[in-house]
């Protein structure tokens, strides 16, 4: 597979549409950013201003569209354009989503749970690998918020990543609003999620806001990070150390400087790790 290009062990934003032009024009000093991949699989205008971003920063993939729990088969369109993309860009990381999306030939616009039993890690583990040997290059899968738990789970997320990880070689995302989302709406606890994880295959954290809905709690990406996701992340920096990462922040967009205010937070925690190491 190919390795990938130098990924600097710092704190980066979720790069979108409308901060673009005043990201390229005022160069912040930010580690990197990440992009959604579907957005520019059509290559033109969207993929030429990419690859000027890609000219002074480095890039992430994130993908929320390859399903990879379904049953159906891997959408092979959608992996050609995602190895295109992937080649003309040279990503620091292509990540996606533990989760499925579709069935029957139907596409679901979200991202939904499935349960962690045996049979379902072989599925997940063989589809990983054939994405992984179409794409050339290894994933970094994350962790899904989800509002409902399956009695049929024969071990938590967390196992189920960390032995997902081992047999196919992958990174893990992990994102530590989401373990706080699943932890209050589910009663799940964090903190044994991350125990759960093989340390040196998390390569990459994220960090969100979220909302109340309904009586839960909503992954919405939509405000700046909570101070009990910010105790995760200093919880997963004391267990498992400091690695690349992002702030997601994706409605209700804030000025530029607002994200990259968060992520100078970030930032401040990860060189408080890598002090205490050295």
């Amino acid at each position: 597979m190919a390795a990938p290009a130098p990924w600097p062990c710092s704190a980066g934003i979720g790069l979108r549409a409308p901060h673009t032009r005043e990201f390229l024009t005022r160069r912040p000093a930010v580690g990197w950013v990440e992009v959604h991949s579907e957005n520019f699989f059509g290559g033109g205008a969207p993929l030429q201003t990419l690859l000027r971003v890609r000219e002074q920063t480095p890039v992430s993939l994130h993908g929320v569209g390859l399903g990879l729990a379904s049953a159906d088969p891997l959408d092979q369109q959608h992996l050609a354009a995602l190895r295109r993309l992937c080649d003309a860009v040279d990503p620091v990381a292509v990540s996606e989503h533990l989760c499925w999306n579709r069935s029957q030939g139907t596409v679901f616009n979200d991202l939904l749970p499935f349960p962690y039993t045996r049979q379902a890690l072989a599925h997940v583990a063989t589809r990983v690998h054939q994405a992984q040997d179409a794409l050339g290059r290894p994933l970094l899968l994350e962790n899904l918020s989800s509002y409902l738990a399956f009695r049929q789970s024969e071990m938590s997320e967390g196992e189920f990543l960390a032995a997902l990880a081992r047999q196919t070689g992958c990174g893990l995302l992990v994102d530590l609003q989401n373990l706080h989302v699943n932890a209050v709406n589910l009663g799940t606890d964090a903190l044994a999620h991350l125990e759960a994880l093989p340390a040196q295959r998390v390569l990459e954290y994220h960090l969100a806001g979220a909302g109340p809905q309904e009586g839960c709690l909503v992954d919405t990406h939509d405000a700046p990070v909570g101070e009990a996701t910010w105790a995760l992340y200093e919880a997963a920096l004391e267990r498992i150390g400091p690695r690349p990462t992002l702030i997601e922040w994706d409605q209700e967009l804030p000025t530029l400087p607002v994200l990259l205010a968060e992520a100078h937070k970030a930032q401040q925690r990860l060189e408080a790790c890598h002090a205490a190491l050295c």
